[in-house]
């Protein structure tokens, strides 16, 4: 279909214009392929222009999606949640994977060395959400929220009660934020292991 000004609209089959869900499926390409460049390159110097170099696609694009450079970290973190909580989903059915061995290892997970780019950007994003700025303030909504449910799941099939399980399961996802924190500050990875190992002999009777 034609419009009156001579332009086609989105409904008409040589339309060059992407569908919707088109536009959504690509936009989510880009946050995946971003994560994966933040993930091996780190975020030191990262611009627009860079950035869509690396993952090929101009900056121009990458503005059209996101908005803005600040936006597209946000989006960028959003999917590193994603991705560690699907990491979670797995390591739970890992066979004979006791609660404190899928604590272990998530936790070694966290701290690979490779990641530490993306938790310093965590932490960044997750101050200017506090501070109100417009483009992270979206971030607090899921930001405990979508771990609770996981979490408190694991442990109601540990035996605690749903109230037991949704404290323990807010309680452990403060306190591995807390020890990522205390190591991007300090890096001392020996002190924050055997914090974990100590927290986890607390919170799971382990030796």
């Amino acid at each position: 279909m034609v419009t009156q000004d001579g332009s086609r609209s989105a409904s008409y089959p040589g339309s060059l214009a992407p569908a919707p869900k088109a536009q959504g499926d690509r936009r989510a390409q880009l946050v995946e392929a971003a994560v994966d460049h933040v993930a091996a390159h780190g975020i030191a110097d990262l611009s627009l222009r860079r950035l869509g170099s690396a993952i090929g696609v101009s900056h121009r694009m990458l503005i059209h999606y996101f908005g803005s450079k600040e936006q597209l970290l946000v989006e960028i973190v959003r999917a590193s949640e994603r991705r560690r909580r699907a990491s979670l989903a797995r390591l739970r059915v890992e066979p004979g994977a006791s609660p404190a061995d899928v604590a272990r290892l998530l936790w070694r997970q966290l701290t690979d060395p490779g990641l530490a780019g993306q938790e310093r950007l965590f932490f960044e994003i997750y101050g200017q959400a506090l501070r109100g700025r417009p483009e992270a303030a979206p971030f607090l909504e899921g930001l405990v929220r979508d771990w609770l449910e996981p979490l408190a799941t694991a442990e109601a099939e540990a035996g605690a009660s749903p109230d037991e399980a949704r404290n323990r399961a807010r309680l452990g996802l403060a306190t591995v934020r807390g020890l990522l924190l205390d190591l991007l500050a300090t890096g001392d990875r020996a002190g924050v292991d055997a914090a974990m190992e100590e927290f986890l002999r607390l919170f799971y009777g382990t030796e």
